[in-house]
């Protein structure tokens, strides 16, 4: 009779890096704070490709987010063939800088993951099929854009037109569209509402003061 392993196990650890003249190394990473102040959505694309460590890198990152009750209710295609490409371009209404990206992913959510039964009640706007793959993405993007890459949420496509292109399940909904590369423009931050326009203390409607 086989006999299972008693060594325990290690995850694997992942260190987020960026670049500095095409060399990677711990000393340029970028402190968190920094990377969200650099993100910027990129809609121009160089036409190199993104390391495959680099992408494991931003991929084991959205395994790792967290979600309702740890159900975990979402799926990821990583597309990079032209032709496909080009048409989930297509299918976000035209966006042709998609097709330029490496990489595109996929965000998908199940609905039946998300209805197994909790221990909690959800609130009636929840819909966690929709918004726990988000969270995912967003973890994607900011490790993208630590590693020196640049991405742009798409959230603009007909859905049954993705589905179409890469055979996805009736059953999954598609959450976003993530294109992936070397950016080839250098954006300014856009606007942001300030700070006390957006968060209260105590109750809605008094300004918090820090």
């Amino acid at each position: 009779m086989r006999q299972e392993s008693t060594r325990a196990f290690k995850p694997e650890i992942i260190t987020l890096q960026r670049c500095n003249g095409g060399v990677f190394t711990e000393e340029n990473a970028m402190d968190l704070f920094e990377v969200v102040e650099k993100r910027r959505s990129i809609r121009k694309f160089k036409p190199k490709p993104v390391a495959t460590k680099d992408l494991r890198k931003i991929l084991e990152t959205g395994r790792l987010a967290p979600s309702g009750g740890n159900r975990q209710p979402w799926y990821f295609i990583v597309v990079r063939q032209p032709e496909t490409k080009k048409a989930l371009a297509d299918a976000a209404n035209n966006q042709t800088f998609v097709a330029d990206a490496d990489a595109v992913i996929a965000a998908l959510g199940d609905p039946a993951i998300s209805r197994a039964k909790l221990p909690y009640t959800l609130s009636s706007t929840r819909l966690p099929y929709k918004q726990d793959p988000m969270i995912a993405v967003e973890h994607m993007i900011l490790a993208a854009t630590a590693l020196g890459y640049g991405t742009c949420w798409i959230g603009a496509f007909n859905e049954k037109k993705v589905k179409k292109v890469l055979k996805i399940p009736k059953s999954l909904a598609v959450v976003a569209l993530l294109p992936i590369g070397i950016p080839d423009e250098d954006p300014p931050q856009r606007p942001r509402k300030a700070f006390t326009e957006i968060f209260f203390k105590e109750s809605f409607g008094t300004r918090l003061k820090l």
